[in-house]
């Protein structure tokens, strides 16, 4: 198996064991025990098509499996629940584990690969073990058990079918939208675009998933355990199953930290230089000014008190975690969208988790939702906009699709990672340890002037939070930037 693939399948299984981030039980102190149901207005949903399309929100990997498997109620109901045998059941979590216990993070940046190719091979361990008919209602399964932890299936039924799906859609309700891409984070109130962010995203192999979620609490000062996985000695100081208290350079969390759902948390603890780039292990990050003062926004929205004496005050006590349960959840929409009109202007937005967004049937698409042809686009218009989708279609590590159809991603099951040729048609020995992707290479957006989208689309950021202490509400520039 190739090591890109352990990253990949390792990705979303440390983000729920990863304490960096995900929504793990604490020991907390209540500050606010009202908690009822809010009622929401249903939205369309964003349909851009992607990689995932037929693999919504969570793609099923070996160590998404391993990370199930840490819970000890969920070995007896897998058994139950798929008719499977006890040796099957040990098989599973064998594999599971061998293939999550291969991933040691380091510094590097060097490694190629598919997504679409590490599910493959994913799929392909379990299938070797209990066949593919289910394999298929394993990951049924597992979806869900992740929904019902979400809370929100029938929230997503009801905007599936209560409302026409449409490419940037712009919410009527009160709810947080995230789109990773843009590294954006918006807050709606009654539909108005009241608040933006600029944030940082999950590493291409520990994406953020996509789907609507639900914020209910806001954790203060959280403590993080590191889990029993190989990379956690070799890249931090901590030891595993040992409690790092909050205000700890070790803890990876910061002061505030936001569960929105497995595997993913909205959390602080982030430099501004990591805003508008990758990471986290699958979360939404923030500077701690900024989370401090989103954690004020959401509880806001929720109709939750939480003064500013409040949060200086929990401030002032990095080791005594609170938790603030809000009065009404608030829903938070993360989103993956590469194309997206805004006021006019349609940016173009690298296609960072790869999975083949910027394509000119989904541009077409989009044009279409606000009325607009592509052939109705003067000739200037169309050649820049069809550059640009050429660029953007580039992975974060600035290949784009011609060169990993060329065959440089590996693909195979060799235990290779990268196999680039020499020149002489020899691949290239790589290292057996999968690294992740920490930064972009190349530019991250374009943004064109398309005359007959004049003041339509997707609000432009307000109040936009940049991270670094100034805070300015941003128009897009004209033309193209990076």
């Amino acid at each position: 198996m190739s090591s890109f693939l352990r990253v990949i399948v390792t990705s979303l299984s440390l983000t729920v064991i990863l304490g960096g981030c995900v929504a793990q039980q604490s020991n907390v102190t209540s500050s606010n025990s009202t908690n009822s149901t809010q009622t929401t207005t249903p939205q369309p949903q964003t349909v851009q098509a992607s990689a995932d399309a037929d693999e919504p929100g969570l793609p099923v990997t070996l160590p998404v499996l391993d990370a199930f498997f840490a819970d000890e109620a969920f070995a007896p109901a897998l058994k139950a629940k798929l008719s499977l045998t006890d040796e099957q059941v040990a098989q599973l979590r064998s594999v599971a584990r061998e293939e999550t216990a291969k991933l040691r993070e380091t510094d590097a940046d060097d490694y190629e690969g598919t997504t679409a190719a590490a599910r493959t091979l994913a799929s392909d361990k379990i299938k070797a073990v209990i066949g593919e008919e289910k394999t298929r209602q394993l990951s049924s399964y597992l979806r869900e058990r992740w929904r019902g932890e979400n809370g929100n299936e029938e929230q997503d039924k009801t905007a599936a079918h209560g409302t026409p799906a449409k490419f940037n859609a712009v919410p009527t309700d009160t709810r947080v939208v995230v789109n990773a891409p843009a590294y954006r984070m918006d807050v709606f109130e009654n539909g108005q675009l009241v608040k933006s962010y600029k944030v940082g995203i999950g590493y291409p192999e520990f994406p953020l998933p996509t789907g609507n979620r639900k914020a209910a609490n806001i954790i203060f000062n959280p403590t993080w355990t590191p889990p029993d996985e190989p990379w956690v000695e070799a890249s931090t100081k901590a030891k595993p199953g040992e409690k790092i208290e909050a205000g700890d350079k070790l803890n990876p969390l910061g002061p505030v930290k936001i569960p929105i759902g497995l595997p993913s948390l909205i959390h602080g603890g982030k430099s501004p230089a990591k805003l508008g780039t990758f990471a986290s292990h699958g979360c939404v990050g923030l500077t701690t000014p900024q989370v401090q003062d989103f954690a004020r926004t959401l509880a806001q929205l929720s109709g939750t008190e939480l003064t500013d004496e409040q949060i200086a005050a929990y401030a002032k006590t990095p080791k005594e975690t609170k938790e603030v349960k809000l009065s009404r959840p608030v829903t938070v929409e993360l989103r993956y969208e590469t194309i997206v009109v805004e006021d006019g202007r349609l940016h173009i937005y690298r296609d960072v988790y790869d999975r083949d967004t910027n394509t000119e049937e989904n541009l077409r698409a989009v044009l279409s939702s606000y009325g607009v042809t592509l052939e109705q686009l003067s000739e200037e218009e169309r050649a820049a906009v069809m550059k640009a989708l050429q660029e953007m279609s580039r992975d974060a590590r600035g290949r784009s699709d011609e060169t990993k159809a060329g065959g440089n991603a590996n693909t195979s099951n060799e235990g290779t990672r990268g196999a680039a040729s020499n020149g002489n048609g020899n691949k290239k020995a790589a290292s057996a340890d999968a690294q992740v992707t920490r930064a972009v290479k190349g530019r991250k957006e374009v943004v064109v002037e398309i005359a007959a989208l004049k003041g339509k689309g997707y609000p432009a950021a307000s109040n936009l939070d940049t991270g670094s202490g100034a805070k300015k509400s941003a128009a897009a520039p004209k033309g193209r930037r990076s």
